[in-house]
């Protein structure tokens, strides 16, 4: 899915650059109309992100913002912001296919979709959410990880272009992301889970219960004995989750394709 969704953005690219050319784009102040368009999704895909309590359909509303990032780029015309594009299909599709691994490691082992569900997830799947916190840092911008490389020259094409105006689109969208990735991990890290009390201990006095709801109770005590999923489910997620922190701290590789292509 994060390869396909890449071919939409792809194709916009291949239009600015070969069908009208940056400077034939310039000159029918297309790239400006183009770059606030993509704000525009920027903004409001971060927005319905935010009021999504299923963690796929969260992941799926950032991914319509993350690849707004790429057409934003390209439509600022400017060196740093069409690089800053290109890298980020890079950067995106290796730290949104973590989170979406993440999204399938939680069911396979607990079978949960909603993110008020996820209670103190963190401390029975560590691995899991560890990999998840580091790929939400990616998509929020945060350093040294690959998503801050894309911010970074988004930013300073912003400012080669001109349009200060996207510099506060990058900043509101910055602030969006981590709107609607930081309570995941707080959810999951620090919140206690259902049916325990403040200090993640079962409460001392239960209500007395029929011989029904003790049986019910005793099965959803069950439902919530479980930990990470198999190392065939876990470990991809994360060698991807790593993958992103290389990319942060050693984004040589994909610059140079990216400068290759604007040349």
């Amino acid at each position: 899915a994060v390869a396909v969704v890449k071919v939409g953005v792809f194709s916009v690219l291949r239009v600015i650059f070969y069908v009208y050319g940056t400077e034939l784009m310039g000159q029918l102040h297309l790239g400006v109309a183009t770059a606030y368009l993509a704000s525009f999704t920027i903004i409001m895909a971060s927005i319905y992100a935010l009021t999504r309590d299923n963690l796929k359909a969260r992941l799926a509303y950032s991914t319509v913002s993350q690849l707004s990032y790429v057409i934003l780029g390209a439509a600022l015309l400017s060196p740093s912001g069409m690089t800053g594009g290109i890298i980020h299909i890079a950067n995106h599709a290796i730290s949104k296919i973590t989170l979406f691994f993440c999204a399938g490691s939680i069911y396979v082992a607990s079978h949960k979709t909603n993110i008020s569900q996820m209670k103190g997830i963190g401390r029975k799947m560590p691995w899991t959410m560890a990999a998840f916190s580091i790929a939400a840092l990616s998509m929020i911008g945060v350093p040294p990880v690959a998503g801050f490389v894309t911010k970074w020259y988004l930013a300073v094409g912003s400012i080669e272009a001109g349009q200060i105006p996207i510099l506060f689109v990058l900043l509101a969208s910055t602030l969006l992301n981590a709107g609607y990735f930081v309570p995941v991990i707080y959810t999951a890290f620090f919140e206690s889970p259902e049916g325990e009390a403040a200090h993640g201990h079962p409460p001392l006095h239960p209500v007395p219960q029929s011989v029904g709801a003790m049986a019910a109770s005793h099965g959803d005590h069950h439902a919530e004995d479980f930990g990470e999923a198999s190392p065939f489910v876990y470990v991809p997620l994360v060698v991807t989750a790593t993958l992103s922190i290389l990319v942060g701290l050693f984004p040589d590789y994909f610059l140079a394709l990216a400068k290759m292509v604007i040349r």
